[in-house]
Parts: structure tokens; sequence; C-alpha cells
């Protein structure tokens, strides 16, 4: 009998994490306690307090305010990258999978140029191009990603391609386009799902990673790799500075990767 993801621990768990982390992205863009760019030099590196719960940074910001924005921006990056990937990677693995010949060993052979590069490389390189800010973090990620759900995509779409069902379409007289969008492309939203939350986790490392290594979104907007990046020179002095982003990082990927596997549970038809 296929469990209830709704009473599973991981479920329950991941997702009351990932709420967390959500909701706090949210409160981000519409209310912080402080400016989270206003610099007071006179109030540089304080200790948690009344007035600041989480401290100040070493240009006098408010580390609480700073976070809930970071939040904000992490977030909104990692879900546009995914989606835009999900988009590309399903339209070429539905073109590839379905037409096959000359057009599917053509995307097949792009698909595994980029794979043979690591995401965080290929990314790398494309950011020198396109310029370190948000669109150009966006689109790096999101290509560096697509080829994992071309396969994906392919994949199904290949086994599915001389499904009974699928033949009795085509004898109906139904056009491909509508026998991709009502037969195919239903049949790719288990593995798809499981691989989104996968790489919704990818692409939020990967998206700290770039801003830890100064290619991110730059500053004074903050994220939790360039504050994570930012807070390196006073550890001694403040080691709450990089604490705090390095626990909103982990916990994020915690509740994906649970919430992930929970998903990967209820969608296996092995567990049945």
């Amino acid at each position: 009998m296929k469990p209830r993801m709704a009473l599973a621990p991981n479920a329950l768990l991941g997702g009351v994490l990932l709420g967390i982390i959500i909701a706090a992205g949210i409160l981000g863009v519409f209310w912080t306690p402080w400016d989270p760019t206003h610099i007071n030099i006179l109030a540089r590196l304080q200790s948690p307090s009344s007035a600041h719960w989480f401290g100040t940074d070493e240009y006098g910001r408010d580390v609480l305010s700073r976070l809930l924005l970071g939040a904000s921006a992490s977030l909104t990056i990692s879900l546009t990258t995914v989606m835009l990937a999900l988009l590309w990677g399903i339209v070429l693995g539905l073109i590839s999978g379905y037409l096959r010949g000359v057009v599917d060993r053509l995307i097949m052979m792009l698909t595994d140029t980029l794979l043979a590069f690591p995401g965080i490389l290929l990314a790398l390189g494309l950011l020198s191009i396109l310029g370190n800010n948000r669109y150009g973090i966006i689109l790096a990620l999101a290509l560096a990603y697509t080829p994992s759900v071309v396969r994906v995509v392919r994949g199904t779409v290949l086994g599915l391609r001389e499904a009974d069902f699928v033949i009795a379409s085509r004898v109906m007289g139904h056009r491909e386009l509508f026998i991709l969008w009502r037969h195919v492309l239903p049949n790719c939203l288990a593995p798809l799902t499981v691989l989104a939350t996968s790489m919704l986790g990818w692409v939020l490392i990967s998206e700290s990673a770039l801003s830890f290594l100064g290619l991110g979104v730059p500053p004074p907007e903050p994220t939790w790799g360039n504050m994570l990046a930012a807070s390196r020179t006073w550890l001694a002095q403040a080691p709450q500075l990089a604490l705090l982003p390095g626990a909103c990082i982990s916990l994020a990927l915690l509740g994906v990767n649970l919430l992930g596997d929970a998903l990967r549970d209820y969608l296996d038809p092995r567990m049945h």
C-alpha cells in the first residue's frame, strides 16, 4: 500500500523547515526590523541584544534584517533557476525522445557536452561572460542544470513512445503535439517532481558558493553566500556572522532533501 506522504516524518520535518525559510523570505520582501543596507559604523560588530537580536556586521548593519532579505534573494534565484531549467529541459527532452533521429543525436550531443563540465564550473565560465548579477546567475545556473532534466525527460519519453495508449491516440488521428501534451508529459511529472526538489538544493548551494567566491549578487544586496564570504575576516570577533548564514543554508538544504526523499518514496511505484 502506498505510504501517506503527509504522515511521513521526513515530509513533516522537511515541510516545516522549508516553510519557515520561505516565510522568512516573503517577510524579508515586505518588512525587516532595520534597513538591511543602512551603514552605522558606530554600531559595528555588536553582539546580539534586544535592539539587534542577531547582532550587527562590520558596517553596523542589522544581521537579522540581512538574513531575512538574503532568504528572499537566495530563494528567488533558486526557484527561478529551477523553473527555467525545467522549462528548457522538458521541451528539449520531449523533442529528443519523441522525434529521435538526427534531432535526438544533436540534442544529446549538446547535453553530453554540457554534462562533461561540473555545474558550478560551467556556471563560473558563463558568469565571466554574462557578468555577476542576479539575471546572469539565473541564466548560468539554469543552463548548467538543464541537461539533467533533458536526460530524465528523454528517458521517460523513450519508454512511452511505443506504449499502447500512445499508439492508440496516434491511430485515432490526434496530432503529435496533442499526444505529447495529453499522454506523454503527464507521465514525466513524477520523476520531474523528485528531480526538481533535488535541483532546488543543488542550485541553492551553487548560488551560495558563487556568492562566496564573489561572483554572486553584488553587495550591498545581501545573500546568504556573500554574508558568509564577508564574515571570514571577523570570525574571531563575531563568529555569529558566519554561523547564522551557514545555519540558514544548512537548514534550507536539510528541508529540501527531506522533502525530496518523502516525494521519492511517495511516487516510487515499488513503495505501493
